[in-house]
């Protein structure tokens, strides 16, 4: 298994491999192939589809989301400022202009949609969904203090 394949992509919970570097007690570098399956399922509003996620640290701000074949969204916000890192699969993000982009593998974006107001049509923030015949798997960053990065305007991280 590469460390994106995915397994138990159905009511199961994913595992995701990947390989460990690590100092033995001799000071020997090793690598161990480890799978990461601590994923717990989530939705990010009513009515949305499930996701699986792996917060990989208890007092960190980084975790993996694993989104199925046919995963939707609703509108809504994010609930935080994030950096959202592809590693594969693919998904969309349509805000509320009307423009949809489709991010794939080695592709990130950033999600600074929390001081959206809703517009005639009740939508506010995005929506969001996998795209394609492969899971969309998404490693999330998200900064400690979770007001730091809310507000930034395009071209601000340099």
């Amino acid at each position: 298994m590469t460390g994106r394949e995915v397994s138990g992509m159905g009511g199961e919970p994913p595992k995701l491999a990947y390989w460990h570097l690590w100092t033995d007690d001799h000071g020997v570098s090793r690598h161990t192939r480890c799978e990461l399956t601590d994923f717990k399922t989530g939705v990010l509003g009513p009515g949305d589809s499930p996701q699986w996620n792996d917060k990989l640290l208890d007092d960190g701000n980084a975790f993996l989301t694993v989104l199925p074949m046919g995963w939707r969204a609703g509108w809504h916000i994010n609930e935080t400022a994030k950096w959202i890192f592809i590693l594969s699969g693919q998904w969309y993000v349509e805000s509320m202009d009307g423009e949809r982009v489709v991010i794939g593998p080695g592709e990130f974006s950033f999600g600074g949609d929390q001081g959206c107001k809703a517009d005639a049509h009740g939508r506010v923030g995005h929506l969001s969904g996998q795209v394609g015949d492969v899971p969309c798997i998404q490693l999330i960053i998200q900064n400690n203090e979770p007001k730091a990065w809310v507000g930034a305007r395009p071209g601000e991280f340099k």
